[in-house]
C-alpha cells in the first residue's frame, strides 16, 4: 500500500494505487493561531504603504484565530500538496473540474466533495496539524518569514517539479496557503476551549477552510496575500482543495 522513496531530495512516502506522495510531518508542540507579533507585522506591512485597500477586516476577524495557545501534534502525514485534478480522477473517473487549466492543477472539489471524501482512504487533517505543518517550525506570518508575501508565492499547478520542490517548506510540503483546504474541523469562531492535543472540533455547521490566496488569482487589490499567512482561517463555502492526511504507515 505505501512506498519509501526520495522526493525532491526528502523523503516521503507514496500511496502506491493513488501514486500521492506524502511526507512524515514530525510531532512537536506550538504556539496556534494569530499571535499579536503578527498583528503588529501585518500593521507594519500597511504602515510601510503594502497595503492595496483595507486591512481593518482583517484586523476585526483576528479573534477567530484567538486565543493563541499551546498545542501538541503527534506525528502523521500529509500530502506533499492538494490533490490534483488528475489524483482526484483516480478515485472519481468521471469527475470534472470547473476551475483548473491542466489535470496537473489543483482540483477545487464542490458538487462532488461527499462523494470524494467517502471514496478516500485518508483522512482530513486537523485545523492543528495543518497549521502546524503551514508554520513548519517558524513563527512568523507564513514560512518565508513577515515580510508580505507575493504571487510567486503562489502554487497552483504541480506540473514543474523543480518549482514545486522550490517552494516546499522545512516540512517538505508545498502550496499551502495558496488554495483553500478543507479541515477536519467545523466552523467555530475562536480558539476558547479548543484542544490542545492536535484533535479536531467535531459539530453542525460547514467545516474550517485554510489559505485560499490562489483562488482568488490574479489578485485583485483586494489584499488576497493575507489568505496566505499560516493562521488565517475561513469557514468553507463553495468549492474547496484537499490535502489528505494519514497515519505513518507501520515499518515492519
Amino acid at each position: 500500500m505505501w512506498a519509501q522513496e526520495n522526493v525532491a531530495g526528502r523523503p516521503a512516502w507514496r500511496h502506491i494505487p493513488s501514486g500521492v506522495v506524502f511526507r512524515e510531518v514530525p510531532g512537536g508542540s506550538f504556539r496556534m493561531g494569530l499571535s499579536e507579533v503578527e498583528v503588529a507585522a501585518v500593521r507594519a506591512i500597511e504602515r510601510s504603504g503594502g497595503v492595496e485597500d483595507t486591512v481593518e477586516p482583517f484586523f476585526e476577524a483576528a479573534k477567530d484565530a484567538q486565543p493563541v495557545r499551546e498545542v501538541r501534534v503527534e506525528p502523521f502525514l500529509l500530502a506533499r500538496h492538494p490533490l490534483t485534478v488528475a489524483q482526484v480522477r483516480h478515485f472519481l473517473p468521471d469527475y470534472e473540474d470547473e476551475y483548473a487549466d491542466a489535470d496537473s492543477g489543483t482540483a477545487r472539489v464542490e458538487a462532488e466533495l461527499d462523494e470524494l471524501l467517502d471514496a478516500l482512504p485518508f483522512r482530513l487533517p486537523s485545523e492543528a496539524e495543518w497549521e502546524y505543518a503551514a508554520r513548519a517550525g517558524t513563527t512568523t506570518l507564513t514560512f518565508h518569514g513577515d515580510d508580505k508575501p507575493g504571487e510567486e508565492h503562489l502554487l497552483d499547478d504541480f506540473a514543474d517539479e523543480r518549482r514545486t520542490a522550490a517552494l516546499e517548506n522545512a516540512f517538505g510540503l508545498a502550496a499551502m496557503g495558496s488554495a483553500n483546504e478543507m479541515c477536519a474541523d467545523t466552523w467555530l469562531p475562536g480558539f476558547a476551549g479548543a484542544p490542545t492535543d492536535g484533535r479536531p472540533r467535531i459539530g453542525d455547521g460547514p467545516r474550517t477552510v485554510r489559505g485560499g490566496a490562489a483562488d482568488l488569482f490574479p489578485w485583485q487589490g483586494c489584499d488576497e496575500w493575507l489568505l496566505l499567512l499560516a493562521a488565517t482561517r475561513e469557514r468553507h463555502d463553495g468549492f474547496t482543495a484537499i490535502r489528505p492526511a494519514a497515519p505513518l504507515p507501520s515499518r515492519a
